[in-house]
Formats: C-alpha cells, structure tokens, sequence
C-alpha cells in the first residue's frame, strides 16, 4: 500500500482534513476524521472495505491514516450512520466550491443523469430494467451532476429505489447552484429522456437560474405533427440537416410555452426523419443540439473511469450509511483527478482501478522517519523521473505554492519521497 503515500500532497493541497473534520465535527485529535480518511483511502483502493477481521498484514495501511489499528465494520457503520444526509451534502458543497476554486469546473454545461447499481438487499423494492430485452432486478439509485466541459462531477444525490428523477432533479440543481455560484448566465442543463415531466421543466423554468434540454418522446402525435411543419420553418445549416425552433406547452403545465426544438435529417422529403427537444431556452438550436448535447457521453465515461471507487454497487439500503460512503468516494475522486493531472499520461488516461493496482497496490517502498520527517522510497516506479519531479523535495514544493507541508493527522509530521 505504499503507493497511497502519493495521495497525501494532494489532500494537503485540497484541504482534505478540514472537509473531514467539519463533517465529522470533530477536532484534530479524534479518531473520527481518521476513520472517514481510511474510508477515502478504501476507495481509492476500489475495495468494499479493509477491515480488521479480514486483513492482518496491511501494516502502513492504517499509519497513513493516522491510526495504530485497521478499523472494523462496527466502527465504520457507527460512523457513518451516526451522521445524516444532510451532513452529507454540506460535505458536497464544500467540496465542490473548493474544486470550482481549483478551476475543475466551467459552469456552463451541466449533464445530469441517474445510476442505478444493482442492489442485493432482501429488502422489498422496486425492481428496474437497464432495457426492454433485460429482467428487472432490484437497485439503488443515484442521481449525479457532471460539468460538461471538465467532465468531473459536480455533486449527487442517493435515494431509495421508488424515488423519481423529478423528485430527486429539484434538490440535485439546488445543489449545484451553491457550488457553481456565482453562475454564468443560464448555465444549460442537459438531460435525457427520462427528465421529460412537466412538472420537471416548470420547477427548471420558474425556480432555479438554469435552463434545461431533454429529449422528446418519438410518440405517433408527435411525429405526425413534426412531418405537417411547413418545409419553409426549417432552416437548413447543412447537406441533411435542418432545425426549427417552435413554441410548445406541454399538458398540465403550468409554465411556458417553451421551445421545441425539432431537427430534419435527410435531404429527400421521402428519406426524412424527425427528431424533437424540448428546452426552456431558444438559444442557437445548432450550438445546443449538435454541440452541447451530444458531450452527455462524457456521463459514461466518468463511471467506466470512475465508478469502481464506490458506485459499482450498493452494499446497504440505511441511506446515511450509503451517503457518507459514497460522498468519501467523491473525495477519493477529487485527489485521484489531481494527482493524474500533476503526472499527465500515461496516467491521466488510466482508470480509477489501474490507478489502484499499479501505483497504490503495486509500487515496492518503505517508510521510515527520520526527525520530523516521514520518508518514502520507492523501488524501481514506472516514469521515475517524473514522479521524482513532482514529489522529491515535496515540503519545499508545498511552502512554495503556499501549502503548510505539516500533515495534521499525523500529529505535525512532513512528507519527502525518494526514487531509486
């Protein structure tokens, strides 16, 4: 577990034990924040949990964390259960306004998205399809917020499995909005199919500062009356494509009218196909169908890049618990983003669980003191010369960027690495 070492510049840099310790509300010298930071740790080893009964020889595993012992589930259940959902989120927030600091997020372009891990409860619940040919199976529910443009996650929420996108989409946006404030001008809010409700886009429209575009459903009314829209209304940018942008309230709503978003493809009358967006903006369709949409896959990237740290699957339905575990992975997110970026390729381009087997797991080193000093050497590391320019002499590094080296939760110690 050496490798984990490397992690300890980025959370002083972040400001990782201030997070810790106002959620735990906790001061420096208890063990609570360290048990939340071996909750980090875990994640960003892409485990379930390290725990006592199971692991006897991860000696310096438990030292980073500040600990003489590995904690157990007892300890860690009483922990998170002992803090509320809401503590939570104002962990969320705090973190988030730390990384718009850092210049994480752009503000412009939000995506928004539910996942749904499955769950193996043996409590009653609401099953799910992933699709129309799958069987329908019990999962958990999250809803997350990405930006657009970074595509690092900006906050999310966890419910249980009967709760809807347009309950669980209000609370998602208030969220975001402390986070990214001040935010630019209407920040876009990009959402698929299933945030098309009404009484969705009302709340949008009238209660937050964003504006939001989701798909239309392809019911037979709807493509019967896109195919009557006269030719002239579409304007046509290019071979094969056209849009027209209409006004359009939706049933019960009791907002609006909003802007229908239609796009033409195909250039033969006969060949042609409809596809529809509804939007709370008629800002350039061009720029908001073909441009800032489509970037919603960056959504499936960050979970095939991510979600190892803890959003594979549920291992409780005690929503606390759940909560503060993932938000610890969120954590774990955000110093892991940092340190790839500090490296560059080749690991900026590794997932979170390579990331883990070869720098965390698999780096050979020792730990050693040596007055008020921890030093770590590493044996034979993969790109030595950039890990030495980046970590050795690392106090002196720190002071210069303003960052107090002194590490709190190993009682006022530095950190040094070598490379050999």
């Amino acid at each position: 577990m050496a490798g984990l070492w490397l992690l300890v510049p980025e959370h002083l840099r972040l400001g990782t034990w201030d997070l810790l310790r106002a959620w735990s509300r906790q001061a420096t010298e208890q063990i609570e924040p360290r048990l939340a930071l071996q909750l980090v740790h875990e994640a960003a080893l892409c485990t379930n949990g390290l725990r006592e009964g199971r692991c006897l020889t991860l000696r310096g595993f438990e030292t980073l964390n500040g600990l003489p012992f590995l904690a157990g589930d007892k300890a860690i259940h009483e922990l998170l259960g002992g803090r509320s959902v809401a503590d939570a989120e104002e962990l969320q927030v705090a973190l988030g306004k730390l990384r718009r600091t850092f210049g994480h997020y752009a503000g412009k372009l939000l995506l928004i998205e539910p996942h749904r891990p499955p769950s193996y409860s043996q409590r009653h619940m609401r099953r799910r399809q992933k699709d129309r040919e799958s069987k329908a199976v019990k999962t958990a529910q999250m809803f997350f917020c990405l930006d657009g443009d970074t595509s690092q996650p900006v906050c999310f929420t966890s419910a249980n499995s009967a709760r809807t996108v347009s309950q669980a989409t209000p609370e998602l946006l208030r969220m975001a909005g402390e986070i990214l404030a001040p935010l630019p001008e209407h920040p876009l809010v990009a959402a698929d199919s299933e945030h098309f409700a009404v009484e969705l886009l009302d709340h949008v429209s009238d209660g937050t500062p964003f504006d939001i575009i989701t798909p239309m459903p392809n019911r037979q009314g709807n493509l019967k009356r896109w195919r009557e829209i006269p030719p002239e209304t579409f304007q046509r940018h290019w071979a094969g494509y056209a849009t027209a942008v209409l006004p359009y309230t939706p049933h019960q709503s009791q907002g609006g009218p909003y802007h229908e978003l239609v796009q033409r493809h195909g250039e033969r009358p006969e060949e042609s196909y409809f596809t529809a967006f509804l939007s709370t903006t008629d800002r350039d369709p061009v720029d908001a169908l073909a441009r800032d949409f489509p970037k919603r896959w960056h959504i499936e990237e960050f979970f095939n890049f991510n979600q190892s740290l803890g959003w594979r699957r549920a291992g409780t339905m005690n929503i606390n618990v759940r909560y503060g575990q993932m938000t610890m992975a969120l954590v774990a997110q955000t110093v892991i983003h940092q340190f790839r970026k500090r490296l560059g390729d080749p690991f900026a381009t590794w997932d979170a669980r390579s990331v883990a087997s070869n720098i965390f797991r698999g780096l050979d080193g020792d730990i050693r003191v040596a007055e008020d000093t921890i030093l770590v050497t590493y044996y034979n590391a993969p790109n030595r010369e950039r890990l030495r320019a980046q970590y050795e002499g690392l106090p002196a590094k720190l002071r210069n960027e303003k960052v107090d080296p002194k590490i709190p939760w190993l009682y006022g110690f530095q950190l040094d690495f070598r490379f050999r």
